[in-house]
């Protein structure tokens, strides 16, 4: 596995594998990697001659500096897993200079909505540093496929709208949530949380679960009590929003109409730790 550390040697390595004619399929992350990150790789490996990773902790999306610096960061730890995998061909790993090669600072973007649903009302311009950073390392990569994990539902959505308005020649490949035996949505921030406390966050998917079951025959208001009920319960679990939305606009929906396609979000806070999750509501 080729690990390339700065701009101008990724540039070399994809001019040669385009020059060979090499189909690449690529999934950007912030390191911390897992298993939920591996599936990414398993998918990209299907459906493509190359397969590249990037780690890079995008300082521009943090709307919070205390969040930025306790992110995890173990750079040799996320070498050596995707090495083990066999799934991935090169994994690019840039300093901030070569995103943000004169101001560490967001583009604006019009995504025509979406970034003020669910987590933009709570994260301003959070969504801009999403968009910021994506956009640079699909102009550095050129990849022909790009794979994101449906856990961050909006974030799929709004880099399927960037590549939409940038008329970018990529396609964007969702990917299914990978779960623990649990059921518990699999992401770098359950690290900090105690094993006993990972194993009472369960209840989040099972509750979701309840959701789609109850879809069929519950109105939404009742719904969302039901939920506020389960977590009132919970200790040391404080529940900052559920909602059902129409997976298109991710606009909040109290109405079901037949001609679309709903899903249901989830934000509880678990011992300090924001935990998301979304089921697809059949």
């Amino acid at each position: 596995m080729e690990v390339l550390k700065n701009k101008k040697t990724l540039q070399d390595f994809i001019e040669r594998q385009k020059e060979m004619g090499k189909k690449i399929g690529f999934a950007p992350t912030m390191g911390a990697l897992h298993n939920g990150h591996l599936s990414l790789y398993k998918e990209a490996k299907k459906e493509n001659d190359l397969v590249i990773s990037s780690i890079f902790v995008n300082p521009t999306q943090f709307n919070n500096v205390v969040d930025l610096e306790k992110y995890p960061r173990d750079i040799n730890r996320d070498i050596l897993i995707l090495e083990n995998s066999g799934l991935v061909d090169a994994v690019y790993i840039p300093e901030v200079i070569d995103i943000y090669p004169e101001k560490t600072e967001s583009i604006h973007y019009d995504f025509d909505g979406l970034e003020n649903e669910m987590e933009g009302k709570s994260r301003p311009g959070h969504f801009d540093g999403v968009g910021t950073v994506v956009e640079e390392l699909f102009k550095q990569v050129q990849p022909d496929n790009a794979y994101f994990g449906e856990k961050d539902f909006q974030q799929l959505a709004i880099i399927r709208k960037l590549v939409e308005k940038k008329k970018l020649p990529i396609k964007i490949k969702g990917v299914a949530i990978y779960r623990a035996d649990s059921g518990l949505a699999l992401s770098s921030r359950n690290k900090r949380l105690h094993e006993d406390r990972r194993e009472d966050s369960k209840v989040i998917f099972e509750s979701l679960k309840k959701v789609n079951e109850w879809f069929k025959t519950v109105t939404i208001p009742e719904i969302k009590e039901r939920i506020r009920e389960i977590f009132d319960h919970q200790r040391g679990m404080q529940l900052e929003y559920f909602m059902i939305a129409e997976e298109e606009t991710l606009k909040e929906t109290h109405t079901i109409y037949k001609d679309k396609n709903y899903r249901a979000f989830i934000v509880v806070i678990v011992d300090g730790v924001r935990l998301i999750d979304n089921i697809h509501l059949k």
